[in-house]
């Protein structure tokens, strides 16, 4: 008697599997293209995944979705990586999949693995500090890892701002405000205390003059300085700038 029938199968297929399958296919056969605004300004603002090399070297692979798509995350890493010491800008490229629909699987995770047992060496970026927010207040004080990305690569405080400021008389806390959003990196300032994000009194009542021209971060944050006088202190870490009426030493650190 036959164990088996030709008129009935079982199959299961496996989702995940085929689409890491498929999708690492896809990049491997795919050219790099240099970070920069030009290119990625023809990356649609959709969900995905991308991938970062450092010369020939994968470095990073991260995932996107609709509220932040690939061209809005590709363009913040590209300023940031502008302004950064030690990191040239044009050693950095890029390689993007734009996918229609995600499954429940972590791509980016299953990814890092694939690549990291491929090269048998873990991606430079992920896990690096290189994709992280503020780390809060509590964190000012944290020694670094020599892996760091902040620490491998600090900001740069001397590149030229985008937009030059407006000239004329503002008060610190505007000025920092406006400096926040000019510069790809955290500026941190202090605040009434507890749960309040009101500015410290002291940032609303000095006034600070911006002349006309061509700016810096460290040339509005000297300005700051000298405005707020000796009680203030502005810590430049390896990768934020913080603001604070203190006296302290950081690790990493260094002080205008």
């Amino acid at each position: 008697m036959p164990t088996s029938i030709d008129w009935f199968k079982e199959f299961e297929f496996n989702l995940p599997t085929a689409l890491l399958r498929d999708l690492v296919a896809l990049l491997d056969d795919m050219s790099r293209a240099p970070l920069d605004a030009a290119t990625v300004a023809s990356i649609p603002e959709e969900q995905g995944v991308y991938q970062l090399f450092l010369d020939d070297m994968l470095v990073y692979v991260g995932k996107t979705d609709s509220d932040a798509g690939l061209n809005l995350r590709l363009g913040r890493h590209a300023n940031k990586i502008r302004h950064r010491h030690g990191l040239d800008p044009k050693r950095v490229s890029f390689k993007a999949v734009r996918i229609f629909v995600f499954t429940p699987v972590d791509l980016e995770q299953q990814l890092i693995k694939h690549y990291s047992a491929a090269t048998r060496v873990a991606l430079a970026w992920n896990n690096s500090g290189f994709g992280a927010n503020d780390p809060g207040r509590e964190r000012d004080t944290t020694k670094l890892k020599g892996g760091h990305f902040d620490r491998r690569y600090p900001i740069n405080i001397d590149v030229e701002l985008c937009s030059s400021a407006v000239a004329g008389e503002f008060s610190v806390a505007d000025v920092l405000s406006t400096l926040k959003l000019e510069v790809p990196y955290v500026i941190r300032f202090q605040n009434l205390g507890g749960r309040s994000r009101k500015p410290h009194p002291d940032l609303v009542s000095t006034k600070i003059k911006i002349p006309s021209g061509a700016h810096t971060a460290r040339s509005v944050l000297r300005l700051v300085k000298e405005a707020l006088g000796a009680a203030w202190q502005i810590t430049v870490q390896p990768g934020y700038v913080i603001v604070y009426k203190e006296s302290k030493m950081y690790p990493h650190a260094g002080t205008l």
